[in-house]
């Protein structure tokens, strides 16, 4: 029996782990599906440089304490800092992300229709807040960005079922203040607060990917690959793979979606069936050899009659690379189109979705299983669209808690 089982190897279960062995702990296993650690943060070569497979994966500089750990296994002189620059392509204008801030770069005529729009949002004219999310949009951002960007993008990411999503997870987004967004068109400068990566690092010679794989070297004794996990007993303390092998543990750290327990033994009958109701999204990230002719480091596309959401400009950001790639919700792929592309890659879990049922899904669940000693961390264990640096985070959070200063 070991002290800690941890399910994963992604930048949640590869932080725990390594947190485990700075402090001498030798008894945990980390047991992961695929042949090769990094989860959605994996890399693969394509066309002679890196691919990021998950999509756009970069290193955000706002959490100091977790770039600090995770320079020990890749150091900072192997990373180039960046300032974020992402654009929208909207009504046959490109302009800078967010939209709110930067609608001055538009034409006169799109300035003045958005203008107007802005002016009389419900957040801006003292309108009750909605509770739906597609009421709730037009509420906080004005009917045009509502129908030009934020609806038709969010369809192309989640799906048609808008209203099956919450609001709580929206509450970051900042009132789209009229004043603020009239300044910048008579200023030319955008106004209002910057979005999350304003700055991040990536790898000078490598995809994302080579991160996760040198922590997992790190503690390469303390890891199984090819190790899909498919029950779970909270009875016993212990997990089973498809090819029914049993692990058990004091403790189970576990960093996978809990809709890939296939059987779930000990756990309440009426929990174990709103794990079924927890909904994620499924994407597929194709690669393009083209240059374009852009800076940006990503570019989003709302426009409902183009497949992808968004393409990562690969050679703005990955040094001596070129061409690009899309990241498109699977939902939206014509799998009968086999042109232009040369690779593409499928994950089945790319987003968790914000519907209105999981936070009390979610806090139920996991209380349960801390009674335990189950922990859910990280995007997939805690069901939230977490980066990775706020996964490294929390992977940190969660060390300390019960390793460090157990209750």
């Amino acid at each position: 029996m070991h002290k800690y089982l941890i399910l994963g190897a992604g930048p949640a279960g590869l932080t725990f782990a390594n947190l485990l062995k700075n402090v001498g702990e030798t008894s945990f296993i980390v047991l992961e599906k695929e042949a090769e650690a990094g989860g959605l943060c994996r890399s693969a070569i394509v066309d002679g440089t890196p691919f990021d497979i998950g999509g756009g994966h970069f290193l955000d500089v706002r959490y100091p304490e977790v770039n600090k750990f995770l320079f020990r296994f890749m150091p900072e002189n192997e990373w180039l800092l960046f300032t974020r620059d992402s654009r929208i392509e909207i009504n046959g204008n490109i302009i800078n992300h967010p939209i709110e801030a930067n609608i001055w770069q538009m034409s006169l005529d799109n300035q003045v229709e958005y203008l107007k729009s802005v002016a009389v949002a419900g957040c801006n004219s003292g309108e009750t807040i909605p509770s739906e999310f597609v009421s709730w949009i037009y509420w906080k951002l004005g009917k045009k960005i509502a129908e030009d960007y934020m609806l038709p993008y969010n369809k192309k990411m989640f799906g048609e079922n808008l209203n099956q999503l919450g609001t709580y997870w929206l509450e970051k987004l900042p009132n789209v203040s009229f004043d603020e967004t009239l300044l910048s068109c008579l200023t030319q400068k955008a106004y209002g607060k910057q979005p999350g990566h304003a700055q991040f690092y990536y790898p000078k010679k490598y995809g994302y990917g080579e991160l996760w794989l040198r922590m997992a070297e790190n503690i390469q004794n303390n890891i199984v690959y090819d190790t899909n996990i498919t029950e779970i007993d909270f009875n016993q303390i212990t997990v089973t793979d498809c090819q029914g092998n049993t692990y058990q543990a004091k403790n189970i750290i576990t960093t996978v979606p809990w809709t890939s327990f296939a059987k779930i033994t000990g756990m309440p009958p009426d929990m174990v069936n709103s794990i079924g109701k927890l909904k994620h999204s499924s994407i597929q990230t194709a690669y393009y050899p083209q240059n374009l002719d852009t800076t940006a480091h990503w570019i989003y596309y709302p426009d409902p009659n183009l497949a992808y959401h968004r393409i990562l400009v690969r050679h703005n950001f990955c040094p001596n690379s070129r061409g690009y790639w899309t990241e498109t919700n699977l939902e939206r792929i014509d799998f009968t189109d086999n042109s232009s592309t040369s690779f593409s890659y499928i994950n089945e879990y790319a987003y968790p979705l914000n519907t209105l049922e999981k936070p009390q899904i979610m806090e139920s669940l996991l209380a349960f299983a801390r009674t335990k000693h189950v922990y859910g961390l990280g995007r997939w264990g805690e069901h939230k669209h977490y980066n990775s640096d706020v996964t490294v985070k929390c992977a940190m959070e969660l060390f300390n808690e019960i390793c460090i200063n157990p209750i």
